[in-house]
């Protein structure tokens, strides 16, 4: 409940949401989450299923109901939006390095 009132306190209707198991403790909260009228984005490579069928189902039940799943890297290349952006590149570059998603060349 305290989780729930401090994501309707910043009055933001959109949601991106990482689990532990993509059939249960990302569905649920997802599914209510869309009820309620936000827009969710679960982030499929950062939460797994106890199979590779339990969380590509999941991630179909969701997406099916209105969900827009996203990648780490998509979502983070979305949130950058812009390399003119050139106050945040490094940073978003080193982070993504760090994280395996980039790899450094040369």
């Amino acid at each position: 409940m305290a989780f729930r009132a401090a994501v309707s306190a910043t009055a933001r209707k959109k949601l991106i949401i990482a689990a532990l198991w993509t059939e249960a403790c990302l569905s649920f909260p997802t599914l209510d989450a869309l009820r309620e009228g936000f827009e969710v984005f679960p982030v499929v490579d950062a939460v797994g299923g106890t199979s590779v069928i339990a969380h590509e189902t999941a991630i179909t039940r969701v997406t099916r109901a209105g969900a827009q799943p996203v990648s780490i890297a998509q979502l983070a290349c979305e949130l950058q939006r812009d390399w003119n952006r050139t106050d945040t590149v490094q940073a978003f570059v080193d982070e993504l390095t760090e994280a395996g998603i980039f790899l450094k060349l040369g």
